[in-house]
């Protein structure tokens, strides 16, 4: 680390009408997952703030060189409100995304430097809490937040993605799948979460936004779904469910950013990391990939999911394979990816998919000067957040 690295780097606010360009090249340059001379990287099709610009609350910031005004490193940052199982009122969380550093200026300090700032940002807005998330095998990033920053562990979640290369399977003719209605989703969403660890409190707002394409239920057939079809479209659904159910919501990443892998010829497996609030590491995908990958691609992010009875992991693969049919109408999108908590039900569904990579991912928690002191033995515990609603507008 540069013991002068506050005389020589100026953390300011990124400039939209200066910065765009230098930005997106220096995040290409960021290779943010490589093996064998495959690696990923994010290309944010011209729009730097395309990611945080859902937020009332966002800032991006850069990290100048002084001597040259070269920009050697980027972070984002957005503030929401956030619901918890053990709170009795929501709480003010800070959430810090796409943190980068140009490979030529890294172990300088730099990094450390774009953290502090954006806490300090988060801080100024009233935030109480901040958060960040990794992959659990990328030490450099931990030992920045857990040893340097003081952020602990909150949670771990798996995260299962399936590119649309493998044929999704014919649905059950035993299976109705229907199409709920907004205010239905806002409604049933609404009763639901109050079940989860963690989860936003603008769900209206998610489920509203043009990126989301819908909200889907699964039920048997045999069975009736009672109100599903009411005229009253705010009406509450949940206390009517059938014996067996699942829900999914579905988020069309593509529009806001793609994912690009280099590599100018042919290939079989790649590693790699999706750029978002989440930096972690993909394993090695083992099933086969196909040459459409060489070109930007987008994925559909399968969110909310949720249900319940003997028979949900028939239902919610269902879902699953429903959404995989949707990519064939959304231009470029070549994945469908979902995250949960380790300790949610619905992990088990997806245990013994073969056609389905997973990694797994962290998510740390650090508390500000604006939290409540009540707060401190709730959500600075280890392994708070066993199950949680993940915003897609985070992935």
């Amino acid at each position: 680390m540069d013991d002068n690295i506050e005389s020589k780097v100026l953390i300011r606010e990124f400039d939209e009408a200066r910065d765009n360009e230098v930005v997106e090249k220096l995040e290409k340059n960021c290779e943010i997952g490589s093996k064998k001379g495959i690696s990923i990287y994010s290309n944010m099709m011209g729009d730097p703030l395309g990611r945080i610009r859902l937020y009332p609350f966002h800032i991006m910031l850069v990290a100048e060189l002084l001597k040259n005004g070269e920009i050697v490193g980027v972070v984002r940052g957005c503030i929401k409100l956030v619901g918890t199982c053990s709170q009795s009122a929501h709480v003010k969380m800070g959430c810090m995304l796409g943190l980068r550093v140009s490979p030529r200026h890294r172990r300088k300090g730099i990094a450390l430097r774009l953290v502090k700032s954006i806490e300090e940002w988060m801080m100024r807005n009233e935030a109480q809490y901040t958060c960040v998330a990794t992959d659990k095998n990328n030490v450099a990033s931990i030992k920045l937040f857990n040893e340097k920053c003081n952020y602990v562990k909150l949670s771990s979640l798996v995260i299962y993605i399936q590119p649309v290369s493998f044929q999704a399977k014919d649905l059950s003719h035993d299976i109705h799948i229907e199409k709920l209605h907004v205010e239905q989703a806002i409604s049933f969403y609404k009763n639901r979460l109050r079940g989860k660890d963690m989860y936003p409190m603008d769900i209206d707002a998610i489920l509203k936004e043009n990126l989301s394409l819908g909200t889907w239920v699964s039920y048997f057939k045999e069975e009736q779904w009672t109100g599903l079809h009411s005229r009253e479209k705010d009406d509450d659904l949940s206390p009517r469910t059938p014996s067996s159910w699942a829900i999914i919501s579905v988020w069309n990443t593509s529009e806001v950013y793609k994912l690009q892998i280099r590599r100018p010829y042919p290939f079989q497996f790649f590693h790699a990391t999706l750029s978002r609030a989440k930096e972690f590491m993909f394993p090695c995908l083992k099933i086969p990939i196909l040459d459409s990958f060489h070109k930007p691609f987008g994925f559909l992010f399968l969110y909310g999911l949720d249900g319940e009875g003997e028979r949900l992991e028939e239902l919610t693969m269902a879902l699953w394979n429903f959404a995989s049919r949707m990519t064939e109408n959304v231009k470029d999108c070549k994945m469908i990816m979902t995250e949960l908590g380790v300790n949610d039900p619905l992990k088990e569904c997806f245990s013994n998919a073969s056609s389905k990579s997973f990694i797994d991912d962290l998510w740390y928690l650090k508390k500000l000067k604006h939290g409540r002191i009540d707060d401190e033995a709730t959500l600075t515990m280890t392994g708070f957040a066993d199950t949680v609603f993940v915003d897609p507008r985070d992935f």
